[in-house]
């Protein structure tokens, strides 16, 4: 262990502060700083789903316990993404998927343009966003596991998108995301392995663990039109950012 640990835990904090209180970004974050360092992305994507297994278990209960959870939109999404996931660990495993995310980027683009509308339109207009939850669950759990994290922006994104109560979509999700990201480090360590990572892992871990239920509190207390606010922002800036040193 040495001083790069203490920067994986800062990672893993100043990452699960901003998932646990928008819903989102801990895998996008946690991602780019690995692959910033040389870290492959089948590796990289690895390293922070194992981690998160203990900062979403975390951050599951937090939300439990302060009731930001609605049970049937967790119920929904929980199968169809641990079934994406698993199939999304795999072939990032055993194929280059690059060509799949810049893809992603303009949907999270649209999606965060979408919020942004949602938030200053007339509270007399209706949402005309629809998706089914199961396919939404499928679709995040997979272009999680390809892209290192993206539960929570594919997932949250759409669901706060429809007009849903931020509270207890971004609730809801987090919960929902220990399960899918249990299945996704499963289906990682059995092809891959992770003895090469574990210090990167353990710092993502306890930055994150710390962090959690100081986040699951802040968005209790944050009104939903500034946490649709903040998201729709943050979304479309990084994805924006992503296509751009795509094709740089």
């Amino acid at each position: 262990m040495d001083a790069t640990f203490f920067l994986f835990v800062i990672a893993g904090f100043l990452a699960q502060m901003v998932d646990g209180s928008i819903g989102m970004a801990y895998g996008v974050s946690s991602t780019s700083l690995l692959l910033s360092i040389g870290v492959s992305p089948a590796a990289a994507s690895a390293s922070v789903h194992i981690a998160e297994v203990f900062t979403t278990f975390v951050s599951g209960i937090s939300h439990w316990k302060l009731k930001n959870i609605d049970k049937k939109l967790f119920s929904t999404l929980v199968i169809p993404g641990v079934l994406g996931g698993i199939t999304g660990a795999f072939i990032l495993s055993n194929i280059r998927t690059s060509v799949i995310k810049p893809i992603i980027n303009v949907y999270l683009i649209i999606m965060g343009i979408r919020i942004i509308y949602n938030v200053f339109k007339n509270p007399g207009e209706k949402v005309t966003v629809s998706v089914k939850n199961w396919i939404l669950g499928i679709c995040g759990g997979f272009l999680d596991a390809i892209g290192g994290g993206g539960w929570g922006p594919v997932v949250t994104t759409t669901l706060v998108a429809t007009g849903q109560t931020p509270r207890y979509v971004i609730g809801s999700v987090n919960a929902s995301e220990f399960f899918v990201t249990l299945a996704q480090a499963a289906t990682f360590v059995t092809l891959l392995g992770i003895k090469d990572y574990w210090q990167t892992i353990a710092g993502l871990a306890v930055g994150g663990v710390i962090a959690a239920p100081f986040a699951a509190m802040l968005v209790k207390k944050i009104k939903p039109g500034t946490i649709m606010l903040i998201v729709g922002i943050t979304v479309s800036v990084l994805n924006i950012r992503n296509i751009i040193l795509y094709f740089i």
